[in-house]
């Protein structure tokens, strides 16, 4: 798949998406019936984070967010791994402190046999 400038410069920067999959729909900037692209976005080697933009008004915690992709999208525990050590990357703290964070969450991810491969370098024929 070839991506457009603009997707080109998010991607090869690693500029964060945040996906606020709830709060979309509240808003009706997304049907209830779609989903966080994650497995593409993976393919395709974007930065994607899942956050709450609504958690005082409409109740939403992240804990929510993970649980309705798990239902509606099939997204499993590798990844809200790879979703959460993105949001990890992205954050608006001190290196030392995110790399910190990094290297202790990754060796119990490791060990619980939740460690998500590196995506493929060919996404699949329905993607490209």
């Amino acid at each position: 798949m070839a991506l457009g400038r603009l997707a080109s410069y998010v991607r090869d920067r690693r500029i964060p998406l945040e996906v606020c999959p709830t709060s979309n729909v509240h808003t009706g900037a997304e049907p209830p019936s779609r989903s966080i692209p994650s497995t593409c976005c993976d393919w395709l080697r974007f930065r994607v984070t899942v956050n709450t933009d609504n958690r005082l008004m409409g109740g939403i915690t992240l804990s929510s967010e993970f649980a309705t992709l798990a239902r509606t999208s099939g997204i499993g525990l590798d990844d809200m791994g790879w979703l959460t050590l993105n949001a990890i990357k992205s954050a608006f703290w001190p290196f030392d402190g995110r790399l910190r964070i990094m290297n202790e969450i990754k060796p119990a991810r490791h060990r619980s046999g939740a460690h998500r491969p590196p995506p493929s370098s060919r996404p699949p024929e329905d993607v490209r």
